[in-house]
């Protein structure tokens, strides 16, 4: 064969090589978070047992720091659910890690690279903010389980307020405990070659159970950039319930449940 073909040829395989060594090695070779349950005392406790919702999926995967329910036909989880307690609130200034796939996901969680070009950010659903408090804590929030589309104009605007809130909140009341997702249906605009869905609408449900004195607060806000306050997207659980198919609350009496689910009570939670 003359050099006039070989070259070319060569630049061909290498270029094929180059491809898949980025898309696959990285899974074996990159830092992994640490997910025992048993690595320190800021991880999970029975309170996630207590309030965990039911999945739609049967996917559900625990990790040290926050539990999920991962979709695949979406490629991201339906929901991410964690307590974030007072000890949790920490303005630790930790590297930023890479994105990693979550390797206790069977059907393999989504790429991070589906998002590459896509226009649209990588965003957190439970955010790397509420887990500063350890090096593992804050990786873990890089798995590409905890990651959903979103707008960036979302993402970083009402989106990030409502999170800032929620820590605020945390901190008022000894603790919060928090559900939060996309609206996952059929048809939803999808980006990458793993087709991850982008949901139209996130939601963020915050429960407060300290001393026995249950409050709760929904937000189902639009994937969108918006002027608006968090506040002008107050929901019922009830109605984020009936566009999921989730049930959030089902460990607890059926007559807490219905009030907690069924009402909005924003003055509970300090807004007048």
């Amino acid at each position: 064969m003359s050099r006039k073909y070989l070259y070319p040829i060569l630049i061909i395989v290498v270029t094929i090589v180059l491809y898949y060594a980025e898309k696959y090695v990285d899974r074996e070779t990159e830092d992994y978070p640490n997910t025992s349950k048993e690595n320190d005392d800021f991880s999970s406790s029975e309170f996630d047992d207590i309030f965990l919702p039911t999945s739609t999926t049967g996917a559900i995967i625990t990790h040290a720091y926050y539990t999920l329910s991962y979709a695949e036909s979406h490629e991201q989880a339906e929901w991410v659910a964690y307590e974030l307690s007072e000890k949790h609130l920490s303005k630790n200034d930790i590297e930023r890690p890479y994105f990693v796939e979550d390797r206790q996901v069977k059907s393999k969680s989504a790429d991070w690279r589906n998002y590459k070009r896509s226009g649209y950010d990588r965003g957190h659903l439970c955010p790397a903010g509420d887990r500063r408090f350890t090096y593992d804590a804050y990786h873990e929030t890089f798995l590409t389980s905890n990651i959903s589309p979103q707008n960036h104009e979302f993402n970083a605007g009402v989106w990030n307020s409502l999170e800032q809130k929620v820590r605020f909140w945390a901190g008022k009341y000894q603790g919060v405990y928090v559900v939060t997702g996309g609206i996952l249906r059929k048809g939803l605009p999808s980006i990458g070659d793993e087709r991850v869905s982008v949901p139209e609408e996130f939601y963020k449900i915050v429960m407060d159970a300290s001393d026995g004195n249950y409050k709760a607060i929904a937000f189902l806000i639009p994937n969108k950039r918006t002027n608006k306050s968090f506040y002008d997207y107050v929901t019922t659980i009830d109605a984020i319930e009936e566009k999921t198919g989730i049930d959030f609350f089902p460990k607890i009496s059926e007559s807490l449940e219905t009030h907690l689910e069924s009402r909005i009570d924003l003055k509970a939670w300090g807004k007048r």
